[in-house]
């Protein structure tokens, strides 16, 4: 299955990003990692944006 998304992000995904965005969670003071496959236009506001 790997290969299928491989195959599908090397044929049409020139315009998309993969971004991984570091949290500090409030409770515990780890930091988590969150990953999403972000439009190159839509990065800047991706990551201004906290959840």
């Amino acid at each position: 299955m790997a290969k299928k998304v491989v195959a599908t992000l090397q044929s049409g995904g020139k315009d998309w990003a993969k971004v991984i965005r570091m949290e500090k969670s409030a409770k515990t003071g780890a930091y988590t990692f969150t990953e999403s496959m972000v439009l190159n236009d839509k990065v800047k506001e991706f990551l201004a944006n906290k959840k």
